[in-house]
């Protein structure tokens, strides 16, 4: 398989859980070309900036960009911050379709704090380039206010993602009792489904009650369509779902161009550098690589099965109450492809 694949470690657990996925690309797809970068945390100590231009073209001219993570506290005390990075990655590729896939494993049922959570399968489709981390914004020390906006272009692009996406039902969330954007992004939705798939069931949730039923009923979603910031919140609670938020994977798309895969996890500053991180979500963010860029669809899903039959003979790293380490868990998946 050939293909150039830009690799950003980012932070904290970023660069010991990249290679692993490198090592998986490596052993079920052999061919690729990577090219390493640095980003965030790590390219403001290098450079000055999360995200140098020499970066941002080399991700432009890639075929697909592997994002381990990004942050941590040392940036926290003023001057540019690693996730700006991230933001102007998404913005300059044009990567406005995040999808966080989450799909409960029967042999990790008991890690979950909830009950009830065997069969979920459901997917996040949410709107990464507009809405309120994008508004714009005024800071002070006794007013700041960001502001939200969307466009019907932007409501309908994002809409059109979900209902390809999915089976039978997508549920769009929204807070039209009190944001007039909300308002409009209703509207947008109800028309794209009435004109271009009204064979897939919509529902209309608010988001206080999509919150309550992803925890009460979560077997009843199957998409979940919604803007920016409520879908980072609720892709982060759905996580929950699974038993640990080290198991899931996202990719974020666009019309054309490279997509960009990385774990929903943030960096994990407080493990950094133990060699006991999870590097599951980041294997499944590249098993998303090889399905969304490149088509390899028995390839990613060699992966998958690899993973699961991995956590069905007792594989458990830290984050699920065990005690292999970062090496022995991609060791497991490997003996599994």
């Amino acid at each position: 398989m050939s293909g150039r694949i830009v690799t950003l470690p980012g932070d904290g657990i970023g660069p010991e859980i990249m290679p692993c996925a490198v090592r998986v690309l490596d052993a079920v797809a052999p061919g690729f070309g990577f090219e390493e970068h640095v980003f965030g945390g790590a390219s403001i100590d290098a450079h000055g900036e999360p995200l140098t231009s020499d970066t941002l073209e080399a991700c432009r001219s890639a075929d697909a960009v592997l994002l381990g993570a990004v942050g941590g506290p040392r940036w926290d005390a003023g001057g540019p911050r690693p996730e700006a990075g991230l933001l102007g990655i998404r913005k300059e590729l044009g990567l406005f379709a995040n999808l966080r896939p989450v799909r409960a494993i029967a042999s990790l049922a008991g890690a979950s704090p909830l009950r009830d959570v065997e069969n979920v399968d459901l997917l996040v489709v949410r709107e990464l380039t507009g809405g309120i981390y994008f508004g714009a914004k005024e800071e002070g020390t006794e007013q700041a206010s960001d502001l939200c906006a969307y466009s019907r272009e932007e409501v309908e692009r994002i809409a059109r993602v979900a209902f390809g996406a999915a089976r039978s039902r997508v549920t769009s969330v929204d807070k039209a009792n009190v944001l007039a954007t909300s308002r409009l992004w209703r509207t947008v939705v109800s028309e794209l489904h009435s004109k271009e798939f009204p064979n897939v069931e919509l529902q209309h949730l608010l988001v206080d009650n999509a919150a309550m039923q992803l925890v009460t009923s979560p077997r009843h979603f199957d998409v979940i369509l919604t803007e920016n910031m409520f879908g980072d919140i609720l892709s982060d609670e759905a996580s929950i779902l699974t038993g640990s938020i080290g198991l899931l994977p996202s990719a974020s798309l666009g019309a054309g161009g490279p997509g960009l895969f990385e774990p929903v996890h943030g960096s994990a500053p407080d493990i950094a550098g133990q060699g006991i991180a999870n590097p599951l979500a980041m294997i499944l963010s590249a098993a998303l690589m090889l399905r969304h860029a490149f088509g390899l669809e028995s390839e990613a899903t060699r992966v998958e099965l690899a993973v699961d039959a991995a956590l069905d003979d007792g594989l458990r790293t830290a984050d699920l109450g065990g005690a292999a380490t970062t090496a022995e868990a991609l060791n497991a998946v490997l003996q599994h492809l």
